[in-house]
């Protein structure tokens, strides 16, 4: 995702999108240009759109215990933690000091710090760790796509009975369109949406916000 403009919108579509949503303040302004200018990378950090439909969901949900797998430099965290009700935590996981350094630096400019627990290892690892009997209410995935499979296997199991699971770049671009497609990170993500499809576990609905959002929640 970019900072500043949604996947598969037209500049001037963009545009009415953002001022029909919730403008970005100071803090999230100095996160998307602390983010541009680590170069291409930058790719990587949600739009503003769909950081604020995260606020809304967890808003919504009340989530005493969130997750997000793939932090960067914190722009969807921010919006989640902004959005917790009093006491609610949020745990990220991320394998980067030099990303989550500047996430931290906007944690506190936003006064949220302190309801954010961060963990620099493999997500995977840290997930595994958690209390066999750890609620999670609300995840966020946004890493590795080979690791997708993995992480939603330690949720699921996990999620609270009204809890969320949003999944993004589960469209890829259109990517996963490709039937003959054999790279990596598409591959998983095909496989990825089909699985959550057939998963009587769960109810699903893959929405195309962004890069495509996978939302998901216990049957």
């Amino acid at each position: 995702m970019t900072g500043h403009r949604s996947f598969f919108l037209e500049e001037a579509l963009d545009a009415y999108v953002q001022a029909h949503s919730p403008p970005v303040d100071d803090v999230q302004r100095s996160l998307i240009e602390a983010t541009a200018s680590l170069g291409p990378v930058a790719r990587m950090q949600v739009a503003p759109d769909q950081a604020a439909f995260l606020a809304l969901l967890v808003a919504a949900v009340r989530p005493m215990f969130a997750v997000e797998v793939g932090t960067f430099t914190g722009f969807s965290s921010l919006a989640i933690a902004r959005a917790l009700p009093d006491g609610g935590r949020l745990l990220c996981c991320d394998v980067s000091a030099e990303w989550t350094d500047i996430a931290r630096e906007h944690w506190s400019r936003a006064g949220v710090d302190d309801r954010v627990d961060l963990v620099v290892a493999p997500a995977l690892d840290t997930l595994r760790a958690l209390p066999a009997d750890r609620e999670v209410d609300f995840a966020f995935l946004d890493a590795d796509k080979a690791g997708y499979l993995a992480y939603y296997e330690e949720m699921v199991p996990r999620l609270s009975p009204h809890g969320l699971i949003a999944v993004d770049n589960v469209l890829w671009s259109g990517r996963v369109l490709d039937a003959g497609a054999d790279d990596a990170d598409t591959v998983a993500l095909q496989e990825f949406n089909d699985h959550v499809m057939s998963d009587d576990r769960v109810t699903s609905v893959l929405l195309s916000v962004g890069d495509g959002i996978n939302l998901i929640r216990r049957a």
